[in-house]
């Protein structure tokens, strides 16, 4: 194992990363052609994560890059590709770390879990008026398949999105694209989703002779704790200058802007979840605090309001999803060093992309991952070379567990048995 670019040489060293997606195959690729060999053990059937359940369907042309690219990856020399296996579940951290004989293991796993809503007492009405944003949606860019067996939700008017990120302004357009789509198909007109989201509700609805007022929606509302041109749509560069930060507030603010415009939801800046609203069996909506931005902070005010609606989808971020064997502080693992997303304890073990970062972002993860995977080939390089018998047991181990989820080996053959013919 060299720190140095190489071109798949004879493995010297072995090691898991545990994740497929843009970070998992990344560090997968670099560490492969640096003369390693590489088991990618991956919870889903395929390896998409997130490019595939978090990356709204309307992003076509991205998605489909990302799996190209993704796929590429993964069918190098030196790669094992393990579907179907979770951590903590199929296999133990500690198995893993301690019994496989693997030189490292690098965390590339992301973030499935969905922070929760911060009112006490709300974990009790998911699914019975709250609803995560992450399940919401799978469930959006899986619809159209007709295997489709996951959980199943109905956009609804009126709805409240608590939230302020990317991700937040994602559902919103959610509610209100499939919303409006009822609408006109009320009406006896049907619009492809993807042709909405690109041209917007008004033009296609001025196509038609209609306004949205016409429609008798009311729109869904995003809830934000900060001001509008505080909402994370574009990073400020790291030590830019006053001048430079106020444009990308401002830029912030028009972006925001745009997207009302262009979908039709609202935004209520300012404000934060205080307590629920129950009736009967359902959550009927929040209350909500006034706040106010005071030198970067956010100040709650005395001033309250309340809002109902048929459903709240919280969307305020993602976390990691614990793993047994892996301490954690507050939502996070502890890591010792975050540069290299380690661990106490698991001097080789690394973490790479969102599970480090809790960024969903597709550029940041792919930087992170080749950041650390440099690293991390460095670091390998340092430790003997494994030696035949051990590779040897390593790649029996990794059969072993293929061999229980019944896959043969091949990726391509792999991909095109369970890739549904309706994934989009």
């Amino acid at each position: 194992m060299l720190p140095g670019a190489m071109s798949n040489p004879a493995p010297s060293h072995s090691v898991a990363v545990i994740g497929g997606a843009v970070a998992g195959a990344e560090v997968a690729a670099t560490l492969a052609d640096r003369g390693a060999l590489v088991a990618v053990i991956e919870q889903n059937p395929r390896p998409y994560g997130k490019i595939e359940d978090g990356l709204p369907r309307w992003h076509v042309a991205l998605r489909r890059k990302e799996y190209e690219t993704i796929g590429a990856k993964l069918s190098r020399p030196n790669i094992s590709f393990v579907p179907l296996t979770r951590i903590g579940r199929d296999v133990s951290f500690r198995e893993l770390t301690r019994d496989w004989g693997f030189s490292a293991v690098v965390l590339a796993c992301g973030a499935w879990r969905d922070r929760p809503l911060p009112v006490e007492g709300a974990e009790r009405w998911v699914g019975r008026g709250l609803i995560y944003q992450n399940p919401f949606i799978i469930w959006f860019n899986h619809a159209n398949e007709a295997g489709f067996r996951g959980q199943v939700f109905e956009p609804r008017d009126g709805a409240i999105v608590v939230g302020g990120g990317l991700a937040s302004i994602d559902v919103a357009k959610v509610l209100m694209l499939e919303t409006t789509r009822a609408k006109l198909r009320e009406r006896g007109i049907e619009v492809p989703m993807v042709e909405l989201e690109v041209k917007g509700i008004p033009k296609i609805l001025a196509g038609h002779g209609i306004a949205f007022e016409d429609l008798g929606l009311a729109g869904c509302t995003l809830y934000y704790r900060r001001r509008a041109e505080d909402m994370p749509l574009v990073d400020v560069p790291e030590g830019a200058t006053p001048e430079r930060a106020a444009k990308v507030l401002a830029s912030r603010a028009k972006l925001l802007e745009k997207a009302i415009e262009k979908y039709r939801f609202r935004v209520e800046p300012l404000c934060m979840p205080d307590a629920l609203l129950v009736e009967g069996d359902r959550l009927a909506g929040l209350r909500f605090r006034r706040t106010r931005a005071e030198a970067g902070k956010i100040v709650p005010r005395d001033e309250t309001f309340e809002a109902r609606g048929p459903y709240v989808v919280s969307s305020i971020g993602s976390i990691p999803e614990p793993i047994e064997g892996i301490e954690t502080k507050g939502e996070l693992f502890r890591f010792t060093d975050w540069e290299l997303g380690r661990l106490g304890g698991h001097p080789n073990v690394f973490s790479a992309g969102n599970v480090v970062t809790g960024k969903g972002n597709i550029v940041a993860s792919r930087k992170h991952a080749t950041s650390v995977a440099g690293k991390v080939a460095a670091e390998i390089a340092k430790l003997p070379p494994e030696g035949d018998a051990a590779l040897a047991g390593v790649r029996a181990r990794i059969r072993e567990r293929q061999r229980a989820v019944s896959y043969s080996g091949d990726y391509a053959s792999w991909m095109a048995r369970v890739t549904p013919p309706d994934l989009e």
